[in-house]
This record gives structure tokens, sequence and C-alpha cells, in this order.
């Protein structure tokens, strides 16, 4: 069975990597085989599978709404001139565009992930980078690269406070409380032994970053181009990862991203300018646009060519800025007098609905007011009076913005809709003693631990990264899997807080290539059909973030930390 239940990733993979169809081919076929394989083998009810695709197609319509908004704040900058500026103003810390990868998409990026998650950095750092001359795949392949060591505390740490949190069964809780731990205090070490693995990993990623740079898109094709400023983007990467580290130690799950992204631009910045670690280093650029591969570039343009305008560096940033603020304002609770996520998710301003199709175990909201789309749309609109913008300008904007989420939108609507009949496979028919057959994801994940044994911890992280794969992020990731993995962890008398751990580090590097993730990352810079492409440059990132964890996981469980809860 549970090579039945790999018919369908296997599916998505054969066809959208393998093949090289486009999405909006390979995920309807995909989503036919799992509704297929659910009905006829799994035996779900009928309304079980338009419950689960109803779902899958609410979430899409979010997807979609941020997509929008990114897009939109990308079109009226443009118009406005800012991109322009924003562009000058990198070009006087660093020409160097690995440098302007490292800061925009890994500590830039990082912090929009900590305040906001969801794939909002791609959102907000794919639109960027191409603004600043990056061709739209190189611009997409950096954006999902650097989605893994913040996402484990993304959105101010929801994988860990609500994946784990309302995940975690009774027994498990009980078991933790008499080895001395409450829950609060249980989810804080499981963020710490999260914290650890990703800091190893995490502190080389933005040499990664560099590397795929040089490699797929210079003129020379180079590994070696990449690993000319392994002194700065190991800085780079210890200045985020290091006091991620202590936030994760000291304060819990809510701020390590955030903060520690905060921390790493605050030291990275001025480095930069002052050319630490890259004097002697020669400046690399891409080739010259004449000499890019079609599959580079996307429907949006770049603004290399665009005329200067007299507009301030701090004018220019000022809608970011405000992105990023507005993200933070509304995802921490209880802030004083505002109290806007309170506000923004009231009851009276939600869509919910409970128990859709009759089928109670799915249940979708959308909080409209609340999603980072929103914020995007809100600061565009600003836009037209803080840039002193005309109406024919605004206008335009708003008609590129609709017209790129042409693309992508029946892609991701399949994309989601069949992840979630993959998921809801374990309401069925299908198994004995009125007991239902274990879903897909379980399936696999069982599998996976019958022939690992003692070895678990080292593929502890794949289960975490095939949960977000699946269902595109790491909350769900940690949902689906915490329990089996502490489960697995009972089995195998390794440490559960180590295994959760490693669960939760995993869910965040399956982000590097979660299909509706790659399809969304796509449109916020106009590609569309080549999502195998973008898999195939950033599944080897994943697997080397995954190796890392994999063998830290062996140490922490059998060497360092054998004797933890």
């Amino acid at each position: 069975m549970a090579l039945v239940a790999f018919v369908p990733i296997l599916t998505i993979f054969l066809f959208l990597v393998v093949l090289r169809w486009p999405a909006v081919r390979a995920m309807p076929l995909g989503y036919a085989v799992t509704v297929v394989l659910g009905l006829a083998v799994w035996r779900m009810p009928p309304a079980a599978v338009a419950a689960a695709t109803i779902k899958g197609v609410l979430i899409a319509v979010s997807l979609l709404w941020i997509i929008f908004g990114a897009v939109l704040l990308l079109m009226t900058l443009r118009a406005s001139g800012a991109l322009t500026v924003i562009r000058s103003g990198f070009m006087n810390v660093s020409p160097d565009r690995r440098v302007q990868a490292i800061i925009v998409a890994w500590l830039f990026g990082s912090f929009v992930e900590g305040a906001s998650g969801f794939g909002t950095p791609a959102a907000i750092c794919g639109p960027l980078l191409l603004a600043l001359g990056f061709p739209a795949m190189a611009a997409c392949t950096v954006a999902l690269i650097i989605q893994c060591t913040a996402v484990t505390f993304g959105a101010v740490g929801t994988p860990i406070i609500i994946g784990m949190g309302e995940s975690l069964s009774a027994e498990a809780l009980a078991a933790a409380s008499v080895a001395g731990y409450s829950q609060p205090d249980l989810l804080h070490q499981i963020g710490i032994f999260a914290a650890l693995p990703h800091a190893i990993a995490g502190t080389t990623v933005p040499l990664v970053v560099s590397c795929v740079l040089t490699r797929f898109f210079g003129q020379r094709r180079s590994l070696a181009e990449g690993l000319t400023i392994l002194k700065f983007a190991l800085l780079a990467g210890a200045a985020f990862t290091v006091p991620y580290l202590l936030f994760a130690v000291l304060l819990g799950p809510v701020f390590p991203s955030l903060l520690g992204a905060l921390v790493g631009l605050a030291i990275v910045v001025p480095a930069a300018r002052k050319g630490v670690f890259l004097k002697g280093v020669p400046i690399w650029d891409f080739p010259p646009r004449t000499a890019w591969e079609p599959t580079w570039t996307g429907t949006l343009q770049a603004v290399d060519d665009d005329p200067p305008h007299r507009m301030s560096l701090a004018r220019a940033w000022l809608p970011y800025l405000l992105v990023a603020g507005l993200l933070v304002l509304t995802r921490l609770p209880n802030v004083p007098i505002l109290q806007l996520k309170q506000r923004l998710t009231s009851p009276c301003v939600t869509f919910c609905w409970n128990g859709i199709m009759g089928v109670r175990e799915l249940s979708q909201k959308i909080e409209f007011f609340h999603l980072p789309g929103t914020m995007f749309v809100v600061v565009a609109l600003a836009v037209y009076w803080l840039h002193g913008m005309d109406r024919t300008a605004l206008r335009t904007a708003w008609t590129q913005a609709i017209h790129t989420l042409a693309a992508p939108a029946l892609a991701l609507v399949f994309a989601v809709a069949l992840v979630w009949v993959f998921i809801a496979s374990g309401i069925n028919h299908a198994g004995v003693s009125g007991q239902p057959l274990a879903s897909m994801p379980l399936m696999l994940a069982s599998a996976a631990a019958d022939a690992a044994g003692r070895s678990w911890p080292f593929f502890a992280p794949v289960i975490g990264a095939l949960g977000a794969f699946v269902a595109g992020s790491n909350t769900v990731s940690d949902m689906m899997f915490a329990m089996f993995q502490y489960g697995v962890a009972d089995h195998t008398n390794t440490p559960h807080l180590v295994i959760l751990g490693l669960q939760a580090y995993g869910g965040a590097a399956g982000n590097m290539i979660t299909v509706h993730n790659v399809v969304a990352a796509g449109a916020t810079v106009g590609l569309a059909g080549v999502e195998g492409l973008l898999i195939r440059k950033t599944i080897l990132p994943m697997g080397f973030y995954l190796l890392i964890g994999g063998c830290a996981g062996i140490l922490m469980a059998y060497v360092v930390f054998p004797h933890v809860f």
C-alpha cells in the first residue's frame, strides 16, 4: 500500500520534473490520479473528496490574493520610479549580485518569514530581485532556497506553537509533564532542538545561494566563482543563525527568525558597504541580457533601462518597510492599543466553513483582512499618495497585476486541491474492524520508519520535508506527522525532543520544493510553465540541507543528548 500511496508524488515528479510539463498540465493530471486512488483504493466517501477539493480551492484563493498583492506592489513601485532608486541603492552597497541576493533574500527574506510566513518571502524578495536586474528564474530560485532556516519560526512561531502544539496528543503531553515539561516548556524545547541543526545548516545557505547563482546563471557556469565569497557568505550565515539560536534558547519559538534576521541585517549591510571579506574578490554579475536563456525570463520585466527618478532612498524603501511593519503589527498578539491581530481575525470579518459538505473533519477559514496580500494592497494604494503618482499609472499597475494571475491560477488551484485529497485520504472505509486505513502520507511515513529502525534520527527530517512538499506548509507538516514522529521515537527508544525538533527542521527544508510554493513564487516574477526547472534547481540544496540535518540528528540523539525526554 505504501507503493500505491507514493503514486501521486511519483506522478507529479515524473511529469513536472522529468518530462518538464508545465504545472498547468501536470497538476490536473496529478489531482485526477489522487482522486482515483482515494475513491478506488482508499474508498473515500465522495463527499470527503469533494470537501477536500473545496478546502484546497479556498486555500488557493488565499495564495492567489498574496500573489496579486505582491505583484501589484511591484508594478506600483515600478510605475512610481521607486524600484529604480532601490536598485541604485543596492548597487551602492555592493554591485556584486551574490551579495545583493544574500542581503535581499537571505536576510530581508528571513525577516519577512519571521513576521508573516506562508510563502511571503518569495512574494516580496522575488519581485525585488527582479527589479534589481536579476533574471526572473534566478530571482525565483534564490527566493525559494532561502525558505528553510527561518521557516520553523515563521509567522512568529506558528509551525511550533500551532503545528506542534495542536497535534501532540493528551498522552504525549502527559508523558512530557511527568518528565517535568509543561506544554509551553515542551514547545520551547522542541524549538531549541529544531534551531540547533538549523543553526549549522543555515550558516551555509548564503554560500549555497552564491554557488547556485554562479553555477546556473553565470557566464562561465562555474561553481568555483560562487566559492570566491566564502568568507563573506559564512559571515552572513552566522550573523543570522547565531542570534537566531540564542533567541530560540532564551525567548522561545516566537522571535528567532524575526529578531535574528534584524541582527543579521545590522551586521551584514555595513560589512558589505565596507567590503569586509570582499576586497580583492572579483565582482560577479549575470551575462549580458542578450545571452540569457529563454527560460530565464518571464512576463514581468526588470527596470535596468528606466530613467533616473528624483526620489530619496528612504522614500523609495518606505512601502516595503510599511509592509514589514504591518506584517509584524498584525501578527503579534496583544499589541498595546492597536490590537490589530484581534481586530483583523475577529469572527465578524472572517469567512469560516465548518464541516465542509457535511464532513466534520474538514473545515476552512479565510481571515481576508489578515492575509499578507491585504497588507500589500493597502501599501500599494498608499504609494499613490506617498510617491505622487497619477491615476493612469496606478490603473496600469492594477491591470498588469491582474494579468499576471492568469497563468498560475489554474495550476495553483489543482495543486492545493491535490494536496488536501492526499491528506484527507485518512477519511475512508477501507480499513478493518471499523478502523479507517491510514492516510496516504502516513502510509508512506510508516513504511520509511519500518525500513530505518535505529537510524531514524537521520531520516526523520525527510518525513518533515515530505509533509511540507505535499502540504506546502511546515505547520501542516508538523500537524500531520508530529504524533507519528513521537510514536517512532517511543518505538526506537530515541529522544522525543530530538525527533520532534528534526520533524520541524525537515518541514522547513521541504518548503524549497513545495509545488504550490514554486508555482506561486514563479507567478510573482512572471514565470509560468517552468516549475519543473525550478524544482530541479532547488532539490539539490534541499537534499544538502536534509543531509546536514540527518547527520546532526544522529549526533544529537546518540551522542550529545541521548538522555533528554
